[in-house]
């Protein structure tokens, strides 16, 4: 337990700096999908591990140790006491921190769905009276996707389907479940931020690319983005933001990246060897226990 117990926290160091290169050089649906189940795992074991090494503190595990030794028996020590108090208060932190990213996550969905409140259920596309170009997939049972009128104003129509087909990858492929999952991750363990960034934008292409397989053209798509851009406030339409956009319009400008299966199995790895060290330290701390006890 002593070293598996915090592998986990350097596998939360590793992973935001392999996001960069998966980001760039991969196909975005499968660096979405690797990135976002490794940051999960990752999370998990992180938080798993906190959970660890507080009970090493406030079970019973130091007294039986110390009686351990009284008796002659060599057992391994437990963990300091100022690791244990650390553990401790992180991991309250983590409770607050993914209570209230599942209350954001569920409030704007709430928000978002009463948008669409008043249309029949068969309605895929609403769209709304407003000045402001904005554009929403609206998960749920069915999806919908929302588009304000100064949006469709400012598409040309060929730049109005990439619109409507960009939305509609995001509904078929359940893109907000897999951000919510990857948010949640991010929340329990802060470090994997800039995993949860990079799979936000990685999602985003992937729309992009599957937009562009739609439409059957990768330029029309590029210029609807960038005139979507520059109509929209950040954050609203496409999820635009800062230089996130440009990017996207580079890449429809050239061939689309290849899956790159051997590096997304080793990115799977790494979540996996992560939750594996945590398991293996909790085998360590029910051993420690039984030989104490027996």
């Amino acid at each position: 337990m002593r070293f598996d117990v915090y592998t986990p926290l350097l596998v939360s160091l590793l992973l935001p700096l392999v996001s960069r290169v998966i980001g760039r050089r991969m196909a975005p649906a499968l660096a979405a999908r690797v990135l976002a189940c490794a940051a999960v795992l990752t999370a998990a074991a992180a938080t798993w591990s906190l959970i660890l090494l507080t009970t090493a503190l406030l079970g019973d595990a130091p007294p039986v140790v110390r009686e351990a030794h009284e008796d002659g028996r060599p057992l391994a020590d437990p963990v300091p006491e100022v690791i244990g108090v650390a553990a401790c208060l992180a991991l309250v932190v983590v409770v607050w921190r993914v209570q209230r990213a599942v209350r954001a996550e569920r409030r704007t969905r709430r928000a978002l769905r009463r948008l669409c409140e008043g249309h029949p259920r068969d309605t895929e596309l609403v769209v709304a009276a407003c000045e402001v170009p904005q554009a929403f997939a609206i998960p749920g049972r069915p999806g919908r996707i929302l588009v304000t009128s100064a949006m469709l104003g400012a598409l040309a129509p060929a730049e109005r389907r990439v619109l409507l087909a960009h939305e509609r990858a995001h509904l078929r492929h359940r893109h907000g479940r897999l951000v919510a999952a990857v948010t949640v991750a991010a929340a329990a363990n802060p470090l994997l931020g800039p995993v949860r960034s990079a799979v936000i934008f990685l999602v985003e292409r992937w729309a992009d690319e599957q937009a562009a397989t739609e439409v059957g053209d990768r330029g029309t798509t590029a210029r609807a983005l960038a005139r979507a851009a520059l109509s929209a406030r950040p954050g609203c339409a496409l999820n635009f933001a800062d230089r996130a956009v440009t990017r996207r319009i580079a890449a429809l400008q050239t061939a689309p990246p290849p899956s790159l299966w051997p590096a997304a199995a080793a990115v799977l790895a790494l979540g996996a060897g992560a939750a594996l060290f945590a398991a293996d330290a909790t085998d360590d701390l029910v051993q420690l226990l039984f030989n104490a006890l027996t």
